[in-house]
C-alpha cells in the first residue's frame, strides 16, 4: 500500500507558478529544469506525449555509454555498416546522415561523435546493431534503461527517432534524460560542444546552433520531423548554475533556436536558490511495522535545493510517498520514499529519500502492538 504524507509548513515560501505566468513560449511542449536540484522552473505540456524525433538519440547514447562503462564496448571497437544501416540512415534516405560507406567498419568513438554532431541516422543504427545485433533488440535495451531512470512517459522502438507511432516521450522525460547524461558521463560530454565533424570527405556543422552563440550552451541534441516540428534539448552552464531546456513543436530551425535561447536566458536571470532541507535534515518519518523503533527518519542525498523566482511569495506543497508496511530491518541509506514538490498542483521536483538510521526488528511486545494496530486501524 502506498502511504502519502503531506508537508506544507517547511515549503510555505516562494513558488514557481507566479514567475511562470511572466514567461511564455511558442513551443507546444517545454520544460526548463535546474540541473543540480532537478527543479522544474517552467513547464508547458510537460507530460503530454510527443514525437521525440532525433532527440531519441540521447537514449541511444545513454545505452552506448552504459555499455562502455560496463566494459562490453570500447571507443576503439569497430562496428560494421550493414545494408540496413546504409539504406535506412545513409545518404539515399534523405535524412541526417554520416555518409557511412556500405560494408565499411567504423570506430565507436567516430559513430558517437556523428550521432551527437551530425545526428547521423546511419551511425545510430550501426551502433544499435553492433551492440545488440539488431535495432529491435537495442530498442528493448533503451526501454529497460528508460524504466530504470523512471522515464514513465517514454517508449522507444528505434535508435534514430525516425517516425514510428509507437515511439514517444515527454518534455519532462527528455530533460531528465539530458540531466542523466551530463551527470553520469562527464567524460563524454565534450563531444556535444564540438562545432563540426568531417567524414567521408564531407564536413557538417553541429546541428545545435546554440553551441556557437556564445551564451554558454554546450549540448545536447536537436530533432525534427514534418509531423512533430522542430525541437531541442539544450543545456547551458553559466558559472555556478546549469540549466536544461526542452522545446518542441516549433515551425522552423530559427524559431527553435530563438525559443530555446529565450527560455534559457529567462531562467538564468529570474530565479534564486532556496534550500528547504539541509544535508542530513529529517524531511519526514516513515512508520516501521514491528521495528525496534516505531518509525525511521527520511533524509535526502545531501541537501535538497529548489530554484524559485525572485520576489514572489506563493505557497508550495509537498508529499512523501512510500510503500507500506515498511518492515525491519531497515538499513541506513536504504532508499525508502520519494519527496514530490508541487506548485498549484503541478509537479516541479521529485527527490529520493533515504533511511537516516538502522532500525532492527522489535521485541515481541512491539511486534504484537503493531499487529493489533494494523488490525484495528489499518497501517497508516
Amino acid at each position: 500500500m502506498r502511504v502519502l504524507i503531506a508537508i506544507f509548513a517547511l515549503l510555505s515560501l516562494a513558488g514557481a507558478a507566479l514567475a511562470q505566468a511572466e514567461f511564455d513560449t511558442k513551443a507546444k511542449f517545454a520544460v526548463l529544469m535546474d540541473y543540480e536540484s532537478g527543479t522544474v522552473i517552467f513547464q508547458k505540456e510537460a507530460d503530454a506525449p510527443l514525437e521525440p524525433a532525433s532527440m531519441t538519440k540521447l537514449m541511444t547514447l545513454a545505452v552506448v555509454f552504459n555499455e562502455i562503462r560496463a566494459g562490453r564496448v570500447s571507443l576503439d571497437d569497430e562496428f560494421f555498416v550493414s545494408e540496413n544501416a546504409w539504406r535506412t540512415g545513409g545518404a539515399a534516405s534523405g535524412g541526417s546522415t554520416m555518409f557511412a560507406e556500405l560494408n565499411s567498419q567504423i570506430r565507436v568513438e567516430d559513430l558517437v561523435r556523428s550521432v551527437i554532431i551530425q545526428s547521423g541516422n546511419d551511425a545510430a543504427i550501426v551502433l544499435a546493431e553492433g551492440i545488440a545485433g539488431s535495432e529491435a533488440t537495442f530498442a528493448l535495451m533503451m526501454n529497460e534503461l528508460a524504466n530504470d531512470l523512471g522515464l514513465e512517459g517514454s517508449n522507444f522502438t528505434n535508435s534514430t527517432g525516425l517516425p514510428d507511432p509507437n515511439e514517444y516521450s515527454t518534455a519532462r522525460d527528455l530533460a531528465e534524460l539530458g540531466r542523466y547524461l551530463i551527470r553520469e558521463f562527464p567524460e563524454y560530454y565534450h563531444y556535444f560542444s564540438e562545432p563540426e565533424m568531417e567524414w567521408n570527405g564531407i564536413n557538417q556543422a553541429n546541428r545545435n546552433s546554440l553551441v556557437e552563440m556564445g551564451i554558454g550552451v554546450d549540448g545536447l541534441k536537436t530533432g525534427h520531423t514534418e509531423a512533430a516540428g522542430y525541437g531541442s534539448v539544450t543545456s547551458t552552464d553559466q558559472g555556478d548554475r546549469r540549466l536544461i531546456a526542452v522545446v518542441h513543436g516549433l515551425t522552423s530551425m530559427r524559431e527553435r533556436t530563438e525559443e530555446a535561447r529565450k527560455l534559457l536566458t529567462w531562467g538564468a536571470r529570474a530565479f534564486e536558490r532556496f534550500t528547504p532541507f539541509a544535508d542530513d535534515q529529517i524531511v519526514a518519518y516513515a512508520d516501521v511495522y514491528g521495528g525496534a523503533k516505531p518509525n525511521v527518519g527520511l533524509v535526502g542525498q545531501g541537501e535538497i535545493a529548489l530554484y524559485l523566482p525572485r520576489g514572489s511569495r506563493q505557497c508550495l506543497s509537498a508529499t512523501v510517498n512510500y510503500q507500506a508496511p515498511l518492515l525491519p530491518p531497515v538499513r541506513q541509506g536504504d532508499r525508502i520514499a520519494e519527496l514530490r514538490v508541487f506548485c498549484n498542483d503541478q509537479l516541479v521536483q521529485a527527490a529520493p529519500l533515504y533511511a537516516a538510521e538502522d532500525i532492527g526488528q522489535g521485541d515481541l511486545i512491539r511486534r504484537a502492538t503493531d499487529a493489533l494496530k494494523q488490525l484495528a486501524l489499518g497501517w497508516l
